[in-house]
């Protein structure tokens, strides 16, 4: 059997008259940039997650970088996010002139840990930007204690946990701004780049709109970036958005049935879910000691993973000048320790459960040699 890591084609195949009606009605329209579709789903989405106001930029990465600039950074500002996430999350910080602080997770999961944000904060701290990482929340209550007890900003890196919930809450709604992708393979992917920015705060959209689109049109008020969501991918997310909470359930019972499967296999650690917040599952990330090994086992079977991520960001060459790969192993144990043990198993929501066990029938054979 040959297992996918994902299947966008799948996908498209289940819901594909409503897509392909979806662009046909863009290209009638030559609605290529913004338009009706573009705001259509901007209101669709504020619905989803319950909140006031929706901002489509062009990818997740300009979603952090104009959320960082509308929160008023300054060069020379520190910002302290995770050791444990995919980069944009980091280099967004740079790019808006700030200096990246970056904290360790938690020993029982890939989140930012709490406990040590405070021993991060000096007098140049302006924000924390916790990643709600495979589709986990992060602590929120303990990291907005933080930031309200100093004085900072939090903005939600959401880019793999759409509709995941704290406490009830979705993430994305309790920070000052939540920051979404919705890159292809995401839980709800574009057929191409697409981000966006939420918030309830109405001075902080309007300064956002504005600064990702040129600063207005004609008479520009300020000097701002072209980051605009096309008209095609804002119809096709239009079709999807509606499928989401669908999708997510299917992927949390994927997710329950790996657990099942894997839980009791010596050398075999499956991800640690936290009672008081839903996980989507964006991805399945396992840890073992023979994870190479192991890797290389599952491609022989036909069996696609991925290592999301290879390296711990203090521990890679774009943040040597931090002087922080040398410290690593004192300061981001957690990180770097996983760096070498976490392997993505394939979840997507078309997947049957004769694949699950397929993947699982194989991670045994191993397990037990």
């Amino acid at each position: 059997m040959e297992v996918p890591f994902n299947d966008l084609y799948a996908q498209y195949l289940s819901i594909r008259e409503e897509i392909d009606e979806a662009i046909a009605a863009v290209i009638r329209e030559s609605a290529f940039v913004r338009g009706r579709f573009v705001e259509q789903f901007e209101r669709e989405f504020a619905q989803a997650i319950e909140i006031e106001h929706c901002i489509s930029c062009a990818n997740g990465t300009d979603a952090l970088y104009i959320a960082i600039k509308a929160l008023g950074l300054e060069p020379g500002d520190e910002v302290i996010t995770t050791a444990h996430s995919w980069i944009s999350t980091a280099e967004t910080i740079t790019q808006a002139g700030g200096r990246v602080v970056f904290c360790d997770t938690e020993p029982d999961s890939f989140l930012i840990d709490p406990t040590q944000i405070e021993a991060k904060i000096t007098s140049q701290t302006r924000g924390i930007i916790p990643v709600h990482l495979y589709g986990q929340p992060a602590d929120m209550d303990e990291i907005l204690a933080i930031a309200r007890k100093h004085n900072l900003w939090v903005i939600e890196d959401c880019a793999q946990a759409h509709l995941a919930e704290y406490k009830g809450r979705k993430v994305g709604t309790m920070g000052d701004v939540g920051t979404f992708s919705f890159y292809p393979g995401k839980n709800l992917g574009a057929m191409g780049d697409a981000g966006a920015i939420v918030t309830n705060n109405g001075n902080l959209a309007e300064w956002m709109t504005l600064f990702a689109r040129h600063g207005g049109k004609g008479n520009h008020q300020i000097e701002g970036i072209n980051s605009r969501l096309d008209g095609l991918q804002a119809a096709i997310l239009s079709v999807k958005l509606p499928y989401l909470s669908e999708w997510t359930a299917k992927r949390q019972s994927i997710a329950r049935q790996y657990d099942t499967l894997l839980s009791g296999l010596s050398g075999i650690q499956i991800p640690f879910a936290k009672s008081d917040r839903s996980h989507v599952y964006h991805l399945y990330v396992i840890k073992s000691d023979r994870r190479d090994g192991l890797r290389h086992f599952l491609t022989q079977q036909g069996i696609q993973t991925v290592i999301n991520y290879p390296l711990a960001l203090p521990n890679c060459r774009a943040y040597e000048y931090l002087k922080a790969t040398k410290e690593s192993k004192n300061n981001f144990l957690n990180a770097t320790a996983n760096q070498s043990k976490i392997l993505s198993l394939p979840i997507f929501p078309e997947m049957d459960e004769e694949a699950v066990v397929y993947v699982a029938n194989a991670i045994k054979k191993i397990a037990l040699t």
